[in-house]
């Protein structure tokens, strides 16, 4: 498996190179306003763009990220409670089957 991954990675690899070979015509920037830059290579161009957008995509899953850690948290801290519940400290513990059997009875 490890040598698949290697193997993929190359040739990932090789075709990035290849499109970044093909793709150095300079080209202009201009933003707004009348700030530009001229004589850029356009794979830098493609390259910053793609970087910036995985950027603003990670960025756009982190509330989502935090909200189900806090559910997670929130879910542990409960299972904690119903278990001293069912559990008293001095008692032995409860097997899975004593509260819920396998077989109907």
């Amino acid at each position: 498996m490890r040598y698949l991954v290697w193997a993929l990675r190359l040739i990932v690899f090789v075709a990035v190179l290849m499109f970044a070979l093909k793709n150095t015509d300079p080209v202009g920037v201009t933003f707004y306003g009348t700030w530009a830059l001229q004589s850029v290579p356009l794979i830098v161009v493609m390259l910053s763009t793609f970087v910036l957008g995985t950027l603003f995509g990670l960025l756009l899953t982190v509330p989502g990220s935090i909200r189900r850690r806090r559910e997670v948290a929130r879910l542990k801290k409960e299972l904690e409670r119903i278990q001293a519940a069912v559990n008293p400290p001095g008692a032995a513990p409860l097997s899975p089957d004593a509260l819920v059997p396998l077989s109907p009875i």
